[in-house]
């Protein structure tokens, strides 16, 4: 099974980051999640994005997510995969160079990416976009227009995934199933 990284920070979206964790792990992947400025054991504070009919999604306090692994001792190298979860991390970590250099990494390589609402912030800020098409939450679009890529706009359910190469995007935690889904086809495929 593949040895995937996860990427997260304090105010990942809960739903982003618990969910396909544990779903990963149920289909026998190994997991190692790590956030900048943070060690093993340490956690990161989540936030539960919600769709209760405002102009945009509602944000409430979400739980304590655990940190299995040390960012800044990790050897991108002994992974064979990234997942980059959405909520508000993805605006501050992608102004972390070395967070910028770990997807470039995995990006040069081929390697499976997923990524999910906001997370494709992190993958426009680092460049990794330019003529890729790329689902996200709709109000990051613009950022993956100006990175160089093409958005794809989300199913009415806000439930579809988009592949792209070794690229699984999609715009939202309704599309897990779906995300996952195409996620562990490329994992199964290495």
């Amino acid at each position: 099974m593949a040895k995937i990284l996860m990427l997260v920070g304090d105010f990942v979206e809960d739903y982003e980051a618990m969910v396909p964790y544990q779903m990963l792990l149920m289909l026998g992947h190994e997991v190692t999640t790590v956030c900048p400025g943070k060690s093993a054991g340490d956690t990161v504070a989540t936030a539960i994005h919600d769709f209760e009919g405002h102009q945009t999604y509602s944000e409430k306090p979400g739980h304590n997510f655990a940190v299995t692994g040390d960012f800044e001792t990790l050897n991108a190298g002994d992974f064979d995969a990234l997942v980059i979860p959405g909520g508000r991390a993805p605006e501050y970590l992608r102004l972390n160079e070395e967070v910028l250099d770990l997807v470039r990494h995995f990006a040069d390589k081929k390697q499976p990416i997923a990524a999910i609402c906001h997370g494709p912030q992190i993958l426009a800020a680092a460049g990794v976009l330019k003529d890729r098409q790329c689902s996200c939450y709709p109000a990051v679009s613009p950022e993956v227009q100006i990175g160089g890529g093409t958005y794809v706009p989300p199913g009415d359910g806000m439930d579809t995934a988009h592949v792209d190469g070794n690229l699984v995007t999609a715009p939202a935690w309704p599309a897990h199933p779906a995300w996952m889904r195409e996620f562990n086809k490329l994992l199964s495929a290495d």
